[in-house]
């Protein structure tokens, strides 16, 4: 199957690529991206993506799939089509299924049913300690044999410094890539919300910065005695961009990332009780959600996720205090993403990096670029598209979004993966 995409605004920020092109594909791969086809090119079918942006497939760090286990609602077949609505084609899915991801035979199941799938690049990422129990270290090598494209404790942070020494030494030994998510489990003691003036009125159990501020204090300091590239998972506060700030001045081989949700909520949007907007970590103030933006804007956060927690009804039926944390946020990844280029002076490659480039560079993967010899994963998206999130038309079976009800501007019509069709956009 060959085919042409001509015409559209492509936009690749690994090749400083932001022109008027057409993208020629030939068996799943990019053949080039050029004004002309390439010498003997014949399409057997063309796309005029007239007035379109063209992008490489997304690149999400963080997003649960519900597959092993029940812990979560869907399954890989169902939020990889949920995925790819949102023009994601490569994500990764932390250890926190059930069972955990600390074993060879987890990690080639999560592959094996990606395959039968079809609809999206799945990448499994181990445990860091078995159980993520915090206490043993699991086979890390073996996992990394496996596939698993980096190692983390998901939303479990390792609680003793020691074991966090003795892990960090022994990932820097097989070269493996490691996300931490810091928090102490100590300063957060049960709570739920920001501490601040909202948790204070509510009555909620409250979370200081300090919860996620000491604990990356600490694994800064035990980053860099390992001498490991880490990555640091949903950073919350503005402190923790001034720590990140400081650590890649001084030349520490760390890279970062931040929740979309992170970018548009505060503790203010607490205030209606509504269990929608519980998340771990918590929203911050509003100058820690600035701080977040400004961050992003200045480089100093490398890439942002969805963070995506597809949950049952149930889950967030509960008073706010006891519900689950977590929001559907694949098929609001992008949307969200261009509403802070539209309204918020995100630049837009910027914004395309931080989905993209980044993200690829920081697993070591050959994903995220339209370079020529590339699989062909793209999405098509109209960029004045018009439209309304409804929670009937989500396809994620997690319908938890605080952002049903949002108007956007700028829509995927199209996604590919592998040189195939996997989305199309049916406006009713």
């Amino acid at each position: 199957m060959r085919l042409a995409i001509n015409n559209g605004r492509v936009i690749d920020p690994s090749q400083n690529l932001d022109e008027i092109a057409n993208i020629y594909i030939s068996r799943g791969r990019i053949v080039a991206i050029s004004t002309t086809p390439p010498e003997g090119f014949s399409a057997d079918q063309e796309i005029d993506a007239t007035a379109k942006w063209v992008l490489p497939g997304l690149v999400d760090l963080q997003a649960r799939l519900g597959d092993p286990g029940s812990n979560y609602a869907g399954n890989i077949a169902s939020e990889t089509k949920a995925a790819v609505s949102g023009g994601i084609t490569s994500l990764c899915c932390p250890p926190d299924t059930s069972p955990v991801n600390d074993t060879q035979a987890v990690t080639e199941l999560i592959q094996r049913r990606a395959r039968q799938a079809a609809t999206a690049f799945v990448m499994p990422i181990g445990a860091l300690t078995q159980g993520l129990q915090g206490e043993l270290l699991s086979g890390m090598y073996s996992l990394q044999q496996a596939g698993c494209v980096a190692l983390s404790q998901a939303d479990q942070p390792i609680q003793n410094a020691l074991t966090m020494k003795n892990a960090l030494e022994y990932a820097v030994s097989h070269d493996l890539v490691v996300m931490l998510r810091c928090e102490d489990q100590k300063l957060k003691n049960k709570g739920v919300a920001h501490s601040g003036p909202v948790s204070s009125r509510l009555g909620l159990a409250a979370i200081p910065p300090s919860a996620e501020t000491t604990a990356l204090a600490r694994d800064l300091i035990l980053v860099e005695e390992a001498g490991i590239r880490a990555h640091f998972s949903q950073l919350s506060c503005a402190r923790s961009v001034e720590m990140i700030r400081d650590a890649k001045k001084r030349g520490l081989p760390v890279t970062c990332d931040v929740a979309i949700h992170q970018l548009h909520l505060s503790e203010m949007d607490l205030l209606g009780f509504n269990s929608l907007f519980h998340v771990s970590p918590p929203l911050r103030s509003q100058q820690d959600k600035d701080a977040l933006l400004q961050g992003l804007k200045d480089g100093i956060i490398d890439a942002v996720v969805s963070d995506h927690t597809p949950l049952e009804k149930d889950d967030k039926a509960l008073p706010f205090g006891e519900s689950r944390p977590g929001i559907s946020g694949l098929e609001t990844l992008l949307p969200l993403l261009l509403k802070l280029v539209f309204e918020n002076g995100l630049d837009l490659t910027t914004a395309v990096r931080a989905v993209t480039q980044n993200p690829a560079a920081i697993l070591q993967r050959n994903i995220g670029s339209l370079e020529s010899g590339n699989s062909a994963d793209l999405c098509i998206v109209d960029p004045e598209a018009i439209w309304t999130l409804e929670k009937e038309r989500m396809l994620s079976e997690g319908k938890n979004s605080p952002f049903v009800g949002w108007e956007f501007v700028g829509k995927v019509e199209q996604t590919y993966f592998q040189g195939r069709p996997v989305y199309r956009d049916n406006p009713v």
